[in-house]
């Protein structure tokens, strides 16, 4: 798979930055043939991962980086195969957990509909400082 058209921003520590990563990928897509079949599941997993990111993973001081890409099969297909989101953020110390759902939480769902909207998703660590969560949705 090669991997083709790709958007990166910066994007403040604020309550604007979901929104800002959203017209990002809306963007993208939007150049790609048949991105719009990333685009619901992709929207909602740049709002939670950025989220979490300004929540969790950004302290005072730091910004968070979105990136995403396309890739395509080149021997199959000019139209993309995979949307990869990642944000990267500055805290290695914190990883994103898992939590058990309960009937009256109102918080802790977010990592649990990105799992069930990716293929694959994860967590790295990030030179020099920082984390990678990332995920990756394949096309229908």
């Amino acid at each position: 798979m090669s991997s083709t058209p790709c958007s990166a921003i910066w994007l403040p520590r604020s309550r604007r930055a979901p929104g800002e990563g959203r017209t990002l990928l809306a963007s993208l897509l939007d150049s790609a043939p048949t991105g719009e079949q990333f685009l619901d599941s992709g929207l909602v997993i740049v709002s939670e991962l950025v989220t979490n990111a300004l929540l969790h993973g950004t302290p005072p001081g730091h910004r968070i980086y979105l990136s995403l890409s396309l890739d395509y099969d080149p021997d199959f297909d000019p139209h993309p195969t995979c949307l990869r989101i990642e944000v990267h953020d500055a805290r290695r110390d914190r990883e994103p957990v898992l939590r058990a759902l309960t009937l009256d939480g109102e918080a802790g769902r977010g990592l649990h509909l990105v799992k069930s909207l990716s293929k694959e998703t994860g967590c790295s660590p990030r030179q020099p400082i920082g984390k990678i969560v990332w995920s990756e949705v394949t096309a229908a």
